[in-house]
């Protein structure tokens, strides 16, 4: 199993990004995918969540009406496209389907 998260980068306050989790070694259409980020000196916070056929998404309230959370079943990715970006939303995101299985993460710094 492996998640493999790319797309951060620094990005001045109200810039775009678009991350993208490229998912692999289970089946990836039965699962709802989750971005989490976690800032420092913070614990790790879920940002958004998408079912299995992408027909419902749901996000925190910090992030609500600025960030969309889609997927791709042929490509096994899901996606985070982030606008209107905060400094508070510098972290480092990840891709969640299950307790405990990680990726890398992927470094957001929103900075000027």
């Amino acid at each position: 199993v492996q998640l493999v998260e790319s797309g951060g980068g620094l990005v001045q306050p109200g810039g775009s990004l678009r991350l993208s989790c490229q998912a692999s070694g289970f089946t990836f259409s039965t699962y709802a995918m989750r971005w989490y980020r976690q800032a420092p000196g913070k614990e790790r916070e879920l940002v958004a969540s998408i079912t299995r056929a992408g027909g419902s998404t749901h996000y925190a309230d910090a992030v609500k009406g600025r960030f969309t959370i889609s997927r791709d079943n042929a490509k096994n990715t899901v996606y985070l496209q982030m606008n209107s970006l905060k400094p508070e939303d510098t972290a480092v995101y990840y891709c969640n389907f299950v307790a405990g299985i990680w990726g890398q993460g992927t470094q957001v710094t929103v900075s000027s």
